[in-house]
C-alpha cells in the first residue's frame, strides 16, 4: 500500500467525520472531552467498530471506557507487566483491572495483555491486531530511550496495512532533547523520525487536539496543567484557564 499525501488524507478524515456515528459509554465522564476530542480523534486514526484495537499503556483507563464503548471488535490492553517490582506499576494495574471489573457488560469486549518497553515485552502475537492507539506515553518510554523499542513492538504487532494512532504532549520543535521527556513534551519530529525508523510512513497529522494557550514552561512540566495540577491551588486559576496541554495527533500506517 502506497502512503497518501498528507493533504488527501486528511481530506478523507473531514469526510469520515461527517458519516460516523459514534457509540462510545453514555454514562463516562465526559469533561474531559473537550481537551482530548475522542469522537474526532477515533474518526482521525480511522478506526471502525469492527476493529481489533490494541491500546498501548491505558493508564486508569479514560480511553478504554470509551473505546469499549465504540467497539464491537476486541480491545486489547496493553498494561504494565504484572511481575513488575514497581509498586506504581503494580497500583496502576490494580486500579485498572478493579475498573474492568467494575461493569463486566461495558468491558466485556476488554482483554489485559503486557507492555513493557523497558524488556521489549508487548504479549499480542505479531501481525494480530487492525490498530493501536497510544495517548500520551511516549515521554515515558524516552526516559530510558526505549522509544524506538516501543515502536518495532507496534510494528510486529499490526496487521500489514494496520493504523497506529498517536497522541502525545507536544514539544516545540527548537526544544533540546534532552530537556523534552522531563516536561512530559516531545517533539513532532522525534516521533516521526522514531515511527519511520521502525518501519512505518506518516499518512496524516491533525490539530484536533492542539492547544496553543500552552506555554510549556511550567515548574512541574506538563503536571502542572490539568489534569494532575500538581502545583495545587498555586496559580490555579491559569492553570484551568490553560486546559489540557498542547498535543500532537498524528496517523502512522505499516505498509
Amino acid at each position: 500500500m502506497k502512503p497518501y499525501p498528507i493533504f488527501y488524507s486528511l481530506i478523507l478524515s473531514l469526510i469520515t467525520l461527517s458519516f460516523i456515528t459514534f457509540d462510545a459509554c453514555a454514562d463516562r465522564d465526559t469533561s474531559r472531552d473537550k481537551y482530548r476530542n475522542p469522537d474526532q480523534t477515533i474518526a482521525f486514526f480511522g478506526l471502525n467498530p469492527e476493529m481489533t484495537v490494541l491500546e498501548i499503556s491505558p493508564g486508569r483507563g479514560w480511553y478504554t471506557e470509551y473505546l469499549a464503548g465504540y467497539l464491537n471488535g476486541n480491545l486489547i490492553a496493553a498494561h504494565f507487566d504484572p511481575s513488575s517490582p514497581s509498586k506504581y506499576h503494580q497500583n496502576s494495574l490494580k486500579n485498572y483491572r478493579r475498573l474492568i471489573d467494575s461493569d463486566p457488560d461495558l468491558f466485556s469486549n476488554v482483554s489485559i495483555q503486557i507492555f513493557d518497553a523497558v524488556s521489549g515485552k508487548l504479549t499480542v502475537p505479531d501481525a494480530s491486531v487492525d490498530a493501536i492507539v497510544t495517548f500520551r506515553n511516549i515521554h515515558g518510554w524516552m526516559r530510558n530511550r526505549k522509544e524506538l523499542s516501543a515502536f518495532k513492538l507496534f510494528f510486529k504487532a499490526l496487521k500489514p496495512s494496520g493504523i497506529l494512532g498517536v497522541v502525545q504532549h507536544r514539544a516545540d520543535d527548537e526544544t533540546p532533547s534532552g530537556e523534552e521527556s522531563s516536561a512530559g513534551y516531545v517533539s513532532e519530529n522525534h516521533v516521526i523520525s522514531i515511527a519511520e525508523e521502525a518501519g512505518f510512513f506518516l499518512e496524516a497529522k491533525s490539530e484536533i487536539n492542539a492547544n496553543p494557550r500552552d506555554t510549556k514552561d511550567y515548574e512541574k512540566g506538563v503536571w502542572t496543567l490539568p489534569p494532575s495540577m500538581r502545583l495545587g491551588d498555586q496559580d490555579k486559576e491559569r492553570y484551568l484557564a490553560i486546559g489540557e496541554s498542547d498535543r500532537m495527533t498524528l496517523r502512522f500506517r505499516k505498509p
